[in-house]
């Protein structure tokens, strides 16, 4: 029999806020998170919206010396994991036990900030001189590795990164490791900062960003509407503590939901674009219900990842026809990065989060922008557009597609004894 992995700490920095409960309040609202980019000068961009972290100050978890060290994205994973980790008991003395927690972090880019400002050090000196922790700052794995002696972590450390799907995969990893007996305690979840110059016109010139609303930038990010030209590139993090059972029992801890299930696939398709046959996504999705051992008429939410491209959408409505049958029409499906903007290796995991608390809250989020869904294309299903709903849900699901074929989904339930 399966070890039984709960969810017993949530900690969050998204364009929504830099906290659970302003990231929550924001999707209960349908805040949009999107705005003019302020972190770079876009005077020659054709991109002038993003869904920037707003007014972030990583000095309730990290002392300013180490936050110089750090870049962006590593930042907010701290703060993030700092949050849950006091979220979940575990920042008490003894209560965190080092050898027996794990820390698995999605990352699709690393410090993109680093890797441009040092770049044109290295330039404008004629390729004499870098600053000297850039690759320090640089690498993805930072971001674990700061976690891990920041909190005093011992126990294995990695980082997944499998571009948008990177924060899903990262949690599918640690259910893995926590029912293998291997640990009783995972910090899981994701994190990015690409909101950079280079960054944006990198994803620009694939001709996938959303370019048309400089004058009203919140309706940039408009999933599945007729009128959606692209993705809003956001940044942030979510971190989940996952934990086995009886051991989150045993010490008497909260527990928000139970993970109960993770299912990935391949499309072998495309270096950016997903199958539009919708085929991969949905194998990824039977594979996760089949680990939950669930029926899919037993899933009432599902967070999509619903990225406002003329492709994903209709893709990823294809793949929930798929895997659910008729049921995808009696089920909700929301984008929150409608309101999040896409926040590549970190979205999977805000996803995760955003699902639990819809569990908790009974509320299903809306997906905003939502004006004329493209019936055209196939997007028919119920989007929760523009208002979220009251309603109880036992059981919801999350997906995630990444560039290079990378399919992931993640399922959690109320607990029951």
């Amino acid at each position: 029999m399966k070890r039984r992995v709960v969810v017993t700490g949530l900690g969050a920095v998204t364009p929504l806020g830099n906290t659970v409960e302003e990231t929550w309040n924001g999707i209960r609202s349908g805040k949009s998170g999107l705005g003019l980019i302020t972190h770079y000068d876009t005077s020659k961009s054709r991109v002038k919206v993003a869904a920037e972290v707003k007014n972030f100050d990583p000095s309730s978890f990290i002392d300013k010396k180490e936050a110089r060290k750090m870049a962006r994205f590593t930042q907010y994973a701290v703060v993030a994991a700092g949050q849950a980790l006091q979220d979940a008991g575990l920042l008490t003395e003894n209560a965190l036990e080092p050898y027996n927690t794990a820390v698995f972090i999605g990352n699709g880019i690393g410090g993109f900030e680093v890797f441009e400002d040092s770049c044109a050090k290295y330039i404008k000196s004629e390729g004499s001189r870098v600053p000297p922790l850039t690759i320090p700052m640089l690498i993805p794995n930072e971001a674990a590795g700061n976690i891990c002696m920041r909190y005093g972590i011992k126990g294995s450390s990695h980082t997944v990164s499998t571009a948008c799907a990177s924060g899903t995969d990262a949690l599918g990893d640690a259910l893995d490791l926590i029912r293998s007996g291997r640990v009783d305690v995972c910090v899981a979840g994701g994190t990015e900062a690409a909101i950079t110059g280079f960054g944006v016109t990198s994803f620009d010139v694939l001709q996938t960003l959303s370019v048309s609303f400089a004058d009203d930038p919140t309706k940039a990010s408009r999933p599945f509407d007729k009128k959606r030209e692209g993705f809003v590139m956001g940044e942030g993090a979510a971190i989940l503590i996952l934990e086995e059972y009886e051991h989150a029992k045993k010490r008497g801890a909260k527990i928000y939901a139970e993970f109960l299930g993770y299912g990935g696939s391949s499309d072998a398709y495309h270096i950016t674009s997903p199958d539009p046959s919708g085929e991969g996504g949905a194998a990824a999705m039977t594979a996760a219900l089949k680990d939950a051992g669930i029926r899919p008429e037993d899933v009432q939410y599902y967070n999509a990842h619903g990225t406002s491209t003329p492709i994903n959408d209709p893709a990823e409505t294809k793949m929930l026809k798929i895997a659910f049958g008729d049921h995808a029409y009696k089920m909700k499906v929301s984008s929150t990065k409608s309101m999040t903007g896409h926040c590549l290796g970190a979205a999977g995991a805000i996803e995760a989060l955003v699902c639990i608390k819809a569990i908790q809250d009974g509320f299903y989020p809306p997906t905003i922008n939502l004006e004329e869904p493209d019936l055209e294309k196939g997007c028919d299903l119920d989007y929760v557009p523009n208002k979220g709903v009251e309603g109880n849900i036992d059981i919801a699901a999350s997906g995630s597609l990444g560039f290079g074929g990378h399919n992931g989904v993640v399922v959690f339930g109320k607990l029951k004894d």
